[in-house]
């Protein structure tokens, strides 16, 4: 329990999580400061260029082996059937309609790649290995959940779920999921020279892109929070809160079966307990339009999201020293 405070409060004063509470602050405070979009737009693609290209340098480096295709198996089970999870614990704990419980359940099926990037540089932090290629089943976990969201909703109310080529397109061709999986084969292909060609670009400046992008996502989660207040119940908040220890315990359990790193076991934890607010949003617009986007995009950003980088992390790189000896 000590080791667990400790991470916790060495997390909570770190200039990327410093970073995220100014701009939390700032938003509730209704201080006009704001990050222009197209410069929170590069800052994004900048953080998915450089984390799948050294995702992929490290597959170069190490090969692969059977225990990859495993983990982006267990990834693509995990998605699928974590959905499940959450949708009984709303039903149970809150009034939401069937479709728009169905709609915030996808969203904790599949992946925030900000929240695996933060739990990456702690890591890195930390001084911990992982292994390279989870940046492949962090790209592997980000559609099956919209899948199950989508068979939830339809279960729940016929019809409510549009599933066409536009769908299948936002699913496949998602800008996010296209620039992880390119940059990662970039990085593949070129391995370590390639690294070292670039190394300036992308290693020095990754933890200030991260501080700033963070303020963005904070300034993004308290107006959320401020806009909805009152949409959500005690309940709901209840969920986000807790579908976050549940979701990396199935992590966590997989990462043992697999015998992946300590800070293999770490990431796989943290993407399993993590909530999208990137691809799921733009999948459920175009099939789920009649759910409410202020539930689910309040609870994955402005609940969630904060838990996973504050409390969340430290505890699962806790629990992951601590059952892998590392």
């Amino acid at each position: 329990m000590e080791m667990i405070f400790g991470l916790a409060a060495q997390n909570l004063v770190s200039p990327i999580i410093l970073s995220f509470a100014l701009g939390l602050f700032a938003a509730l405070a209704r201080s006009d400061l704001s990050v222009p979009e197209a410069a929170a737009k590069a800052l994004s693609l900048y953080l998915l260029f450089a984390i799948g290209f050294k995702g992929g340098v490290s597959i170069a480096e190490n090969g692969i082996d059977a225990t990859l295709a495993l983990s982006i198996l267990a990834g693509v089970i995990l998605s699928f059937l974590l959905p499940f999870i959450a949708f009984a614990l709303l039903r149970g704990m809150t009034r939401m309609s069937a479709l728009d419980a169905a709609a915030v359940a996808g969203h904790y099926g599949s992946i925030s790649i900000v929240t695996f990037v933060a739990a990456t540089s702690v890591l890195e932090s930390q001084g911990i290995a992982s292994e390279g290629y989870l940046v492949a089943v962090a790209a592997a976990m980000e559609a099956p959940a919209i899948l199950s969201a989508l068979w939830l909703a339809m279960r729940g109310s016929r019809g409510a779920a549009q599933v066409d080529g536009t769908l299948w397109r936002e699913i496949l061709l998602n800008g996010s999921i296209v620039l992880l999986l390119g940059a990662f084969a970039i990085g593949w292909i070129t391995g370590p020279a390639g690294l070292a060609e670039i190394d300036s670009f992308i290693v020095a400046p990754f933890k200030g892109v991260l501080c700033l992008f963070l303020l963005d996502m904070g300034l993004v989660a308290g107006r959320g929070l401020r806009q909805t207040r009152g949409a959500l119940g005690a309940g709901a908040v209840a969920f986000g809160l807790v579908m976050p220890p549940i979701g990396a315990a199935f992590g966590l359990a997989a990462a043992l079966l697999l015998g992946l790193s300590t800070g293999g076991t770490v990431l796989l934890m943290t993407l399993s307990a993590s909530a999208s607010y990137i691809a799921v949003p733009a999948a459920m617009r175009v099939a789920l339009p009649q759910a409410n986007p202020s539930i689910y995009l309040t609870l994955s950003l402005g609940v969630t999201f904060p838990f996973n980088l504050t409390v969340g992390i430290p505890v699962y790189l806790a629990v992951a020293t601590l059952l892998t000896g590392g």
